[in-house]
């Protein structure tokens, strides 16, 4: 089944992109990134940024506005049968060059997951250099971290300013 990524979550002054692969089953049925309710991507972010957590999606994206951080997907389409990215085939890939000329503040570009970098690696090619870390992967199928571990790794994101 050929399926698409969302629009980024962003806005110019961002200094952080956080990019996963793609949506899974339950993000792209309620249309919000990170929507599966075991994804431990939104309870990492308003940890970090000692932000009151919120279930409510416009007050998520509304605390990335405030800590200047974009996300996006590696991926602006593919072919996959369920959530798992090993199951990605086909994959095109987000424009980035274009992304980033329109956030020039970018300094960091974090990958949710090897897979989200290995996408990147494999399809984009920048001409300017960014700083790049890969960080374990939020979603409840990697359950290899506890959230502590999670949180220790991906608190890298808050000294970005």
């Amino acid at each position: 089944m050929k399926i698409y990524s969302f629009p980024s979550l962003s806005n110019p002054e961002a200094i952080v992109l956080l990019l996963g692969t793609m949506p899974g089953v339950q993000s792209l049925a309620i249309n919000q990134y990170y929507g599966h309710p075991r994804n431990h991507f939104w309870k990492l972010l308003h940890t970090i940024f000692d932000e009151e957590f919120s279930t409510d999606y416009n007050q998520k994206k509304e605390m990335l506005q405030r800590n200047k951080v974009a996300v996006w997907d590696v991926l602006q389409a593919c072919e996959r049968q369920g959530s798992l990215d090993s199951a990605i085939i086909k994959e095109v890939p987000n424009d980035f060059t274009s992304f980033l000329q329109q956030h020039p503040n970018i300094k960091l570009i974090a990958f949710n997951g090897q897979k989200a970098a290995a996408f990147f690696k494999k399809h984009v090619r920048l001409t300017k250099d960014y700083q790049f870390i890969t960080l374990p992967s939020t979603s409840p199928a990697h359950a290899d971290k506890s959230f502590e571990q999670k949180l220790k790794a991906w608190e890298v994101i808050r000294a970005i300013k």
